[in-house]
């Protein structure tokens, strides 16, 4: 948003003070204006009783008629304000003002400014007349009674002298003056306008002149509050516009002081999270090349380690003979001990790594856990007799079926229930089971309870960790490597399953396996190969897909040599040829072209499964795939369902 279309500080500033200003002047020239006006009447009012007291000795004289009239014509000719000019013969004055009422100041301000009309009363005095001679004239015939001077004055009629002086000043009437105040402000207006526009011009040049000061620093505001904007809308700025600033504002200059610092400073962290961000990408390239080296790493050496048991397997089944004597059976003994170890071992490793590559599936087939319960009793019975070990089940529901991976359920057992008595050296071990049922499934709890020395609560979120030891020491009582319960967590993490593990040391520890599972139910493609025969190419392992092939009844037969495959397809009639993910495309290209020569009678259909990590290269061999006769090539599977969809797609 624009800051144009906000309320700015230059603005408001601009504004307030324009209106105090305008405001200001304003009164002012009302003030100036109604004193003025005021004024001008105070002065009029003074002249009017000037002229009143002119006019009143004027018409004391015997012959002073004439020289009255004349008077009165050339003041009501020359200032129009006076409305009216007029001779009463009588005591009383008519709309008399008093001259201490015509005085006061309140009466002024009232008389100036809300009336319209204003009379003065001037008494008249002559000591040329009496009382009697006053009477007598004015009911024989009136003397400038109820008439008015300017009217005897237009008529050019003059009234007779009074023959016979008055020994003392006597009242013979009234001079009454009526002031048009209308016509008086009019006037006023009329020859003041000019000074007051004079005025009121200079006073908005005034106000302009201070706005225009004010704008100063205002400007410098706004400039900066456009570079503000330009920065907040361009995020990847990297340099900041120059600041315009016209006027040397000590407030401004500390402003755009503190604006350009915090702009250096953030393009600092910028700098330094872009630089931390690299790094931290580095690290992770750095993390995936340590996992491809250390998951090729666990290939090689389990696959060279498991080809080196197989032969020591092999020698030991050789040198099994009837005619060994004792000690030379029990030297075997330990030999293959110690082997079926490293062969469990090296089992264990291997299934670790499928899981963390995500090859490991989930194969559903119906189990009765009371069966498995019984198999695992009977499986470890011998071991725990051996260390005097009470071995004892607690079943808390009936037979069912149920329908889940069974034989990765064993093995979870297997692991804990061979730890428990390995590490429990007096007491008992219990399996503890309990069928939660709800609406579509079964919640299987088994507890695995020993007796035994028991975990420290600092090590019990480690034992899961691949390779921990809590004794680490060379001098070690118990055997292993760490990486049973690494396994069987991963494996229960693919079932939906938990572990949860309480222990306290030198008492024993419980190891409680929570999983959901359904009842039976049979999987509508279970019989989707049934009747095939499927060769299945390897180099180090077969891998979950093969299971995952049996248990769409498939006959698979796994073969990890060149001339034992080539071999094969030259002497049994084939379906399907599967090459696994860890073939690479050339061998692939190389194998498919051989078994396209070599086909006689019938056209095996030939499968690539390559690795999900190596999708965007697949495109480089994809021509070749199809030219040595590759059928179809598609990454890795790990679901059974996904590769029924693809095989009954493919077959068709």
């Amino acid at each position: 948003m624009s800051i144009n279309s906000l309320r700015t500080i230059p603005k408001i500033i601009r504004h307030s003070v324009i209106q105090a200003i305008s405001f200001a002047i304003l009164i002012a020239a009302l003030l100036a204006f109604v004193y003025t006006f005021v004024y001008y009447y105070q002065q009029k009012r003074l002249h009017v009783q000037q002229l009143g007291e002119l006019l009143a000795s004027s018409a004391s004289n015997p012959d002073g008629a004439n020289l009255v009239a004349r008077q009165v014509s050339l003041l009501l000719d020359n200032d129009p304000s006076l409305q009216s000019i007029v001779f009463y013969s009588t005591d009383n004055p008519v709309n008399s003002l008093y001259q201490n009422e015509i005085s006061s100041i309140s009466n002024d301000w009232y008389n100036a400014l809300l009336t319209h009309t204003i009379s003065f009363n001037y008494p008249v005095t002559s000591r040329y007349f009496d009382g009697d001679s006053i009477q007598r004239a004015s009911s024989s015939q009136p003397l400038l009674n109820n008439s008015s001077l300017a009217s005897s004055a237009n008529n050019k009629e003059t009234q007779p002298p009074l023959s016979q002086p008055a020994a003392r000043n006597t009242l013979v009437g009234h001079i009454n003056i009526t002031l048009d105040i209308a016509s008086l402000r009019w006037h006023w207006i009329r020859v003041n306008s000019l000074p007051w526009l004079i005025t009121m011009v200079l006073g908005i040049l005034f106000v302009r002149f201070i706005a225009r000061k004010l704008n100063w620093p205002t400007q410098d505001i706004i400039a900066l509050a456009k570079v503000c904007e330009v920065a907040v809308d361009n995020p990847q700025l990297e340099q900041l516009p120059t600041i315009q600033q016209r006027f040397d504002f000590q407030e401004i200059i500390r402003i755009k002081r503190a604006f350009i610092i915090l702009f250096e400073r953030l393009k600092a962290a910028q700098h330094d999270y872009q630089v931390l961000a690299d790094f931290e990408q580095q690290l992770h390239n750095k993390d995936l090349s340590l996992d491809i080296q250390r998951s090729n790493f666990q290939n090689m050496i389990t696959h060279e380690l498991k080809t080196s048991l197989n032969a020591i397997t092999g020698g030991l089944q050789l040198l099994d003979d009837p005619y060994l004597n004792e000690e030379q059976r029990d030297t075997l003994a330990i030999i293959y001990k110690g082997s079926q170890h490293l062969e469990r071992t090296l089992e264990q490793i291997i299934q670790l790594n499928r899981i963390e590559k995500g090859q490991t599936i989930i194969s559903l087939s119906e189990f009765n856990p009371l069966q498995m319960i019984a198999d695992l009793l009977e499986e470890f019975e011998p071991a725990a007799k051996q260390k005097q070990l009470e071995f004892i089940s607690r079943v808390h529901h009936v037979e069912y079926m149920l329908e889940g991976d069974a034989n990765k359920i064993q093995q979870i057992l297997n692991t804990l229930i061979d730890n428990a008595i390995k590490f429990t050296h007096s007491g008992q071990v219990i399996i503890d089971s309990q069928l939660t049922h709800f609406n579509e499934s079964v919640r299987w709890q088994v507890k695995i309870i020993d007796t035994g020395i028991g975990i420290d609560a600092c090590y019990i979120e480690d034992i899961f960790v691949p390779f921990f030891q809590i004794d680490s020491s060379e001098t070690r009582m118990h055997e292993g490597v760490g990486i049973g319960l690494s396994v069987i967590k991963q494996m229960a993490q693919l079932l939906g399953a938990t572990i949860e593990v309480n222990s306290e040391l030198g008492v024993g520890s419980q190891f409680i396996v929570t999983m959901p599972l359904r009842y039976k139910n049979h999987m509508p493609q279970q019989n989707l190969l049934q009747g095939i025969d499927i060769v299945y190419y390897h180099y180090d392992e077969a891998g979950p897909i093969v299971e995952g092939l049996q248990r769409l009844g498939a006959s698979v037969d796994s073969l990890n040599n060149e001339q034992s495959l080539l071999h094969y397809m030259e002497n049994e009639k084939v379906v399907m040829v599967m090459f696994a993910d860890e073939v690479l495309p050339e061998q692939v290209i190389y194998l498919a072209k051989r078994i396209r020569d070599q086909e006689r009678t019938s056209r095996a259909l030939l499968i690539y499964w390559y690795p999900a990590h190596k999708a965007k290269d697949i495109d480089r061999f994809e021509y070749e795939l199809k030219t040595a006769g590759i059928d179809y090539y598609h990454s890795m599977v790990n679901e059974v369902k996904v590769l029924a969809s693809l095989l009954d797609k493919w077959l068709i």
